[in-house]
């Protein structure tokens, strides 16, 4: 009788030891599979040039949204500022050319007679010959910047 009891004994060992060797299998395969998933450097660099790709065109995007609020704020206020300065040059103009002709008319009053008849007779002159006056005033340009480039070329040495 001894010996059944101890043949029941063993073929539950047996069993257990079955069991035992089944589940050590599974979790030594998975312990297998994480260190392979851990090793396997090449996935992990995929998949962290995958993200820093995706946050590259995120922040790309951001970029391009803020240059194209940026471009609109400078163009309107590019519009803005160009009307005021078109304005302001009317302005300018309109003043000048009252204030030229007021002083054209103090001029005419203020001139004697025999100056302006002279003066119309100049200008009648110069509008007659106007080839010699003008090769006279470029001679006379020609001289001032020969002068001048001179007198720099002197106070340089």
């Amino acid at each position: 009788m001894n010996h059944q009891p101890q043949r029941e004994k063993t073929a539950n060992d047996l069993g257990e030891l079955r069991e035992q060797a089944e589940h050590t299998r599974e979790e030594l395969g998975r312990t297998v599979e994480a260190l392979a998933a851990k090793a396997d450097v090449k996935a992990q660099a995929g998949e962290k040039v995958a993200a820093a790709r995706e946050k590259a065109a995120v922040a790309t995007e951001k970029a391009k949204v803020k240059a194209a609020v940026a471009t609109d704020l400078v163009k309107e206020k590019a519009a803005v500022a160009s009307d005021l300065v078109k304005e302001k040059a009317a302005v300018a103009s309109e003043k000048a050319k009252e204030k030229a002709a007021v002083a054209s008319d103090l001029v005419q009053e203020k001139t004697p007679d025999p100056v302006l008849e002279k003066a119309g007779a100049v200008a009648d002159k110069a509008k007659a010959n106007r080839t010699p006056l003008l090769a006279g005033v470029a001679a006379l340009v020609a001289f001032l910047l020969v002068r001048r480039t001179r007198r720099n070329r002197r106070g340089r040495r």
